[in-house]
């Protein structure tokens, strides 16, 4: 059986390729020794991110909400109610707000590149995504072809009987016939 399902899986991969790669000998392997291809693709990636990638997700995941967001707007608007109106005499930072334009700077500057890296990593999750998807629809697929095989050949083994069955009822029928003409 895996003998033919391997036959199958390499007419078919040649069809479109003419090398097996990596991951598409890794599938015939696995399809066959009948061993399952579900796994969680996020959770694998996510057990090989460091600390450092992991706190750069969360802060692009905190950066990119509402929370963040809302946060942000109440502390704009108290320092400039404080340096406007509760430090009217000897506000920290006066109109125009150099200090906190440095500080929103700063801010962005450390933000974007956290962010970007936070983009990369999901790319590669995607692409690991992709690359597990791609494994369990070609799984699928040779497998669907292995059901039409089996399918066929019931098929053909039935039509087989069932004409050798007929073959035998036409000689019981002649050979009646005969008797029956012969008295």
């Amino acid at each position: 059986m895996s003998e033919q399902i391997r036959q199958l899986a390499q007419s078919l991969l040649e069809h479109g390729h003419q090398e097996l790669t990596a991951l598409e000998r890794g599938l015939l392997e696995r399809l066959s020794r009948r061993q399952p291809l579900s796994r969680d693709p996020h959770a694998d990636y996510e057990e090989g991110l460091t600390f450092g990638q992991r706190l750069a997700d969360r802060i692009a995941r905190f950066g990119g909400s509402w929370s963040f967001i809302i946060l942000f707007m109440l502390v704009l608007v108290a320092w400039v109610a404080l340096n406007t109106i509760v430090l009217l005499r000897h506000p920290f930072d006066p109109y125009p707000f150099v200090f906190l334009n440095l500080i929103l700077s700063m801010l962005a500057a450390v933000q974007a590149p956290v962010i970007m890296m936070s983009q990369n990593r999901q790319a590669e999750k995607d692409r690991v995504t992709a690359a597990h998807d791609y494994e369990v629809n070609l799984k699928a697929e040779l497998e669907i072809m292995s059901l039409h095989e089996k399918m066929d050949r019931m098929r053909d083994e039935q039509m087989a009987s069932l004409l050798v069955q007929q073959q035998q009822q036409l000689a019981m029928i002649e050979r009646l016939l005969h008797e029956r003409t012969a008295r």
